[in-house]
């Protein structure tokens, strides 16, 4: 099974960028990190790139089940953080969000911290594989169970507060993938931060299959987010792993 992929970042309405994003091929597997960082510029920034630098070099330096490997990257990744946040005032509420992932001959396995989502498009239909820790779906359950109406589901100021990140301290929520799943040629899989909320899950379905490479995708995926104008438009990283035929 090949692996073709492309990343690209943005920083919308902001004059810094917070996101981190790496990919490394190594043997027959494909490994990818995306993190969003939170907790101020500097900190925010620092702590997705650390995260993103000792989640890689762990995941591809270790052996073992795969399983195993990306939850020993995960602590890592954690861990790097505690430790540059120690004795520095100013890195105070330093942290980010993760996804990890790993491509190989059984499919693709994950592991994922935060609200960055981690899509599969295939023939045009689109889903969310790994869950989202922020406080979005917990209060559209309330909106399901006609406690609050869906238009103030929808406009509650609290949706992107987060219920889990690495901050260095214990992880609270962790989503991992409980076996390989499958792949297919044609496949894509995304990677993203949560600034590709801006645009609905049908157009970025639309935008990654009518894409011919990965770049293409990720290319045009930026720039439907930016022709949304949002003002307060949050940075955007995606990574963009397309399933080649088989040799």
């Amino acid at each position: 099974m090949r692996f073709e992929y492309a990343t690209r970042a943005s920083k919308g309405a902001r004059n810094y960028q917070e996101d981190a994003c790496a990919v490394r091929s190594g043997a027959d597997l494909l490994m990818a990190v995306l993190a969003d960082g939170m907790g101020g510029h500097a900190g925010g920034a620092l702590a997705s790139d650390l995260a993103c630098r000792f989640f890689l070099q762990a995941l591809a330096t270790s052996a073992g089940e795969v399983p195993a490997r990306l939850t020993e990257a995960l602590e890592l990744a954690n861990a790097a953080i505690a430790q540059e946040a120690t004795g520095n005032p100013s890195l105070n509420g330093m942290g980010c969000t993760l996804i990890g992932a790993v491509f190989g001959p059984e499919g693709i396995e994950w592991v994922s911290v935060g609200d960055s989502p981690l899509y599969l498009v295939r023939r045009g239909e689109i889903l969310v594989l790994n869950e989202d820790h922020s406080l979005a779906p917990e209060i559209d359950k309330l909106a399901a169970m006609g406690k609050i109406s869906w238009d103030a589901a929808r406009a509650d100021p609290r949706r992107h507060f987060l219920r889990s990140a690495l901050t260095g301290t214990e992880i609270d929520l962790i989503d991992r993938s409980h076996r390989p799943l499958a792949l297919q040629a044609k496949d894509t899989v995304v990677l993203a931060s949560d600034g590709i909320h801006s645009i609905p899950q049908a157009e970025i379905a639309r935008l990654a299959t009518e894409a011919a490479t990965p770049e293409a995708a990720a290319v045009s995926l930026l720039a439907a987010v930016a022709a949304v104008g949002d003002m307060h438009q949050d940075n955007t990283t995606v990574a963009a792993v397309r399933v080649g035929d088989p040799h």
